[in-house]
């Protein structure tokens, strides 16, 4: 038995004609709200008060290191009895593509909105902190009942949105397009509270599915097809609890989509619905049904009770752009690593299941002027030799065929351009066009990574249940591989259940494997720190585990630092409202 509480926090942040993220489309902005989103969190505390964790799921697309340095500074400093730090806090999303943008303090992640904006960001940290603080309020003794089921496969929840790229791994069976439902991880994973006398508290479970139901031209905040799902289930337990409180977090759904059908007429596949607006909504509340189904199922058939009461928890920071990897962690091979983040043109082309992105005539402008760069790159680092050939040549060898878009590490586009001056021109695309605003104020000569490059690797040990947090949306196959490392290295814990959890307390970007990064398709141009970036994060993880299996006293982590920015640095890049804005705002006025 544990101290557990539940809570939730509203972070609608809604601001008209502000930019929504998750498509990277200034055209994808809030003209209303369809749904509130929320934060909601679980702490779980030893009954002797020596250690707990608190899980906060909020339907955003994403965590940014703002937001958990923002939840964190104010619990630190108006709540230090709560005993909250980097370790025992994990923030994750549920990864909504119609949650608000501008809560980024990275400048790359805010260029739809465009440009960091204050209020979001204000009402995201606030709704976050409360739900912890309701969470904390409400704690008493309660058990927790782990329990997983797997959709049946003529369930229509998931569909590998990359089959070609699933099919170039070897350990898979190769699936055809019209079998792309059984190249996901069809299972759900539920962990249900239940207090010291029987009633049920909430539960989280983690399914792999993207979030991404509405389009790029749905312009309602909405939290999709999870957020559905949650709401139905707190509505189904009402009865036996009003206050109950659930959570459907993300899986490993990298290359996973809820979209089955494609119309060559729709500039994107659709849900079971295949029109627009209306139909979209429905297909979204569809796939919310299934997943809400699915977790009542295990809430009431299937779950085993985790007699275990002890609570740990580890964090680390790793810079990832620089990490060299052992043979063991690459199948042998020598010579493996990574570098600063750089996103490929196959990523901002957008994806065909889920929503084109960047026009794809300045996809092929883009391409060649990338290549050509590359190039002039490679001559001038072997006529300067030094430090800089040796970075030159780890860059290229560890983004090796991907086209660069944005090397959001080293602040450059196309390869090599500074923002301001990138040659393509401001009419021809929206993302441009923002791009250029906000060099002219600054935004993007602050001596930071336009990126994180350092990002937290968590584990929070809960009685025999691990649950791993990264910040990366990770493909079904790499989920596999992962999982595998991480169940080895915590065999000494006494850890019998690794659950993975992406989405979780920063982003950037993809994780593929090696094989599925070759063929270069949306999820591998988002791949960021190159192609053995699984092997990096496997061997991340296998040496954090073992520093867990230690006792905390003798636990060597070696952070690196993550970016801070000042007010003087936020004012380079705020908020500034495009043509379009300025117009909705005075029509609405008058």
């Amino acid at each position: 038995m544990l101290f557990i509480g539940v809570g939730k926090g509203d972070i609608t942040a809604y601001f008209k004609g502000i930019g929504m993220l998750g498509y990277g489309l200034p055209q994808h902005y809030m003209q209303a709200v369809e749904t509130l989103i929320y934060a909601r969190s679980f702490v779980f505390e030893q009954l002797d008060k020596k250690e707990k964790v608190c899980i906060v799921n909020c339907e955003l697309g994403f965590i940014t290191p703002s937001l958990k340095q923002g939840v964190l500074s104010y619990l630190q400093t108006n709540h230090p009895e709560l005993n909250y730090n980097a370790g025992n806090l994990l923030l994750c999303a549920q990864h909504t593509h119609c949650g608000p943008s501008g809560f980024s303090h990275h400048i790359i992640y805010n260029l739809s909105t465009p440009g960091f904006h204050q209020g979001v960001y204000d009402k995201i940290v606030d709704g976050i902190i409360k739900s912890i603080l309701n969470a904390e309020k409400n704690k008493q003794k309660a058990n927790i009942q782990l329990g997983k089921s797997e959709f049946a496969p003529d369930i229509p929840v998931s569909f590998n949105r990359t089959i070609d790229a699933y099919n170039t791994n070897p350990e898979v069976r190769k699936l055809s397009h019209e079998n792309r439902h059984l190249g996901v991880d069809r299972t759900m994973t539920l962990l249900h509270i239940i207090s010291e006398n029987g009633q049920p508290l909430g539960s989280i479970n983690w399914f792999a599915v993207h979030t991404s139901n509405l389009p790029n031209n749905y312009f309602k905040l909405c939290s999709d097809n999870k957020g559905f799902a949650a709401t139905y289930l707190e509505e189904s337990m009402e009865q036996e609890n009003e206050h109950y409180v659930a959570a459907f977090a993300q899986g490993a759904c990298g290359d996973v989509s809820a979209r089955v059908k494609y119309n060559p007429k729709l500039p994107a596949a659709r849900g079971k619905w295949e029109g627009y607006f209306s139909d979209d909504l429905k297909s979204s509340k569809f796939n919310g049904n299934l997943q809400f189904e699915k977790a009542k199922e295990i809430i009431n058939s299937s779950t085993t009770e985790i007699k275990d009461e002890t609570i740990d928890s580890i964090s680390a920071f790793v810079d990832f752009s620089k990490i060299d990897i052992q043979p063991q962690f690459a199948n042998g091979q020598e010579g493996c690593v990574t570098s600063p983040s750089c996103m490929g043109i196959a990523f901002l082309e957008g994806s065909l299941m889920d929503g084109p992105g960047l026009p794809l005539f300045l996809g092929k402008i883009a391409r060649v002027v990338a290549r050509k760069t590359r190039k002039d790159e490679l001559k001038k680092a072997v006529k300067n030799g030094g430090d800089y050939e040796q970075f030159i040549y780890r860059k290229n060898k560890a983004q090796a065929v991907k086209d660069i878009g944005v090397a959001s590490g080293e602040r450059k586009f196309l390869g090599n351009f500074a923002a301001d001056k990138i040659p393509l021109p401001g009419f021809s695309d929206e993302v441009i066009l923002n791009i250029k605003k906000i060099a002219k104020h600054g935004g993007f000569d602050l001596n930071k990574p336009w990126a994180p490059q350092v990002l937290t690797l968590q584990i929070i040990k809960i009685g025999t249940i691990a649950i791993c947090a990264f910040p990366f949306e990770i493909t079904t196959v790499s989920s596999w591989r992962l999982k595998k490392t991480l169940e080895d290295a915590l065999k000494p814990k006494g850890i019998e259940y690794v659950i993975l959890c992406p989405y979780s307390n920063e982003y950037n970007g993809y994780i593929t494997t090696t094989e599925e990064y070759q063929l270069q398709m949306y999820e591998a141009g988002h791949n960021v720190f190159g192609q053995w970036s699984l092997n990096a994060l496997q061997q991340k993880f296998s040496e954090l585990s073992t520093e867990f299996c230690k006792q905390k006293e003798d636990r060597n982590l070696g952070n690196a630092q993550q970016d801070f920015f000042s007010e003087s640095e936020l004012q380079k890049q705020i908020y500034f409202p495009s043509k379009r804005t300025k117009k909705m705002n005075k029509q609405e006025k008058a």
